[in-house]
């Protein structure tokens, strides 16, 4: 008997149900998220989170990591975020306030949330189009950006008992190299050469 092939049941790529490619602008946005998305199995060059349709994952992980379960606890969590986030807290103790840690969350919530179907696609890209003029005032490269990340995680981190960074919540070496990798100008994969920081000050257009 011929036993059933491991492809049949593996689940579509997020491109079949999305065939449309992002145009330069949509992957800059999408891009804002890429410091977060360290997994495998994590799609950034999409608006769907994933390389593969996965909405049951999507709405774990917003409700483990998040403890969103609604339309309206996502909405009123992004509202948070772009008001004033964890960098409040920076501000206090360090006097910086690192828009790019909670530019990244938003976006990857955002992600997460169309994903599970808590909104839709029109209203997630509103959502993403909400941040962009608060970054672009605020950083002139993706250097920048992954600089003041850094400094958000390490604030994050301090607030949960930073003593245990190698075993909790995750490295900072993995965070580090995960951001060296997405900088490094021979990284063809990588969404920031794909769409670099300039792209979204001049108009946009098909990749």
């Amino acid at each position: 008997m011929r036993l059933p092939s491991i492809r049949r049941w593996r689940k579509p790529r997020a491109e079949r149900r999305y065939p449309a490619p992002l145009t330069l602008h949509e992957l800059w946005m999408v891009s804002l998220s890429a410091p977060v998305s360290r997994d495998r199995n994590a799609s950034r060059t999409t608006l769907y989170p994933f390389r593969r349709i996965d909405d049951d994952s999507a709405r774990s992980w917003l409700a483990a990591q998040w403890e969103i379960g609604s339309r309206q606890v996502l909405v009123d969590r992004l509202d948070e975020l772009s008001r004033s986030g964890y960098r409040a807290r920076a501000q206090q103790v360090l006097g910086v306030a690192p828009l790019a840690w909670d530019a990244a969350l938003y976006v990857d919530i955002a992600r997460l949330g169309f994903g599970c179907g808590m909104i839709t696609e029109a209203e997630a890209w509103t959502a993403l189009k909400n941040i962009v003029p608060s970054v672009v005032r605020t950083y002139a490269s993706w250097q920048e950006y992954a600089d003041h990340y850094l400094l958000g995680r390490k604030v994050w981190q301090d607030g949960l008992g930073g003593g245990r960074d190698e075993t909790f919540p995750a490295p900072q070496s993995a965070a580090d190299a995960h951001l060296s990798a997405l900088l490094d100008p021979a990284n063809r994969a990588s969404p920031w050469n794909l769409a670099p920081w300039d792209t979204i000050s001049h108009p946009d257009r098909a990749r």
